[in-house]
């Protein structure tokens, strides 16, 4: 009789110990299907002048700045995005000119400083890059953009 309690005892334990397991086991196999995903801010914009246009999103991220949006160019055109740190300047990238085209266009822009860069300045010229036609200022802070402005942003 002492034999079959300690046995009973046992097993009593030994299917706790699993049942412990188990939802251990649960509840850590939930973990990274439930862990949250970094979102990077984001600012939008919409330059147009006339037919052409580029529409698109900034996306901030920690050491550069991502630049997409769709892009028509209706006579010759050319987008360029920079970036900086308040008044200090980070980096700048351009497409290259097209003319009477349309599709997808991706600027990244190098902001390789601490907290990454807090404007962007977007902004489209004619084929000649000295003509600036319109411009949006988007901020980090506000995830939002302004503009458009007419010409090329300041100290371009």
């Amino acid at each position: 009789m002492l034999r079959s309690k300690a046995k009973s005892r046992t097993r009593k334990a030994g299917a706790a110990v699993a049942a412990a397991a188990s939802a251990g086991a649960m509840v850590f196999a939930a973990t990274p299907a439930t862990a949250a995903v970094t979102a990077y801010p984001t600012s939008s914009f919409a330059i147009v002048v006339g037919a052409s246009y580029y529409k698109g999103t900034v996306t901030w991220y920690n050491r550069s700045v991502g630049v997409d949006g769709a892009f028509k160019a209706s006579g010759c055109r050319r987008i360029y995005a920079e970036a900086r740190a308040g008044s200090a300047w980070l980096g700048w990238q351009s497409s290259s000119t097209w003319c009477d085209e349309s599709g997808p266009a991706h600027l990244t822009v190098s902001a390789d400083a601490d907290g990454g860069a807090n404007k962007v300045y977007v902004w489209m010229t004619t084929g000649n890059p000295a003509e600036g036609l319109e411009y949006f200022t988007c901020f980090r802070t506000l995830s939002a953009c302004s503009g458009p402005s007419v010409g090329t942003p300041p100290d371009n």
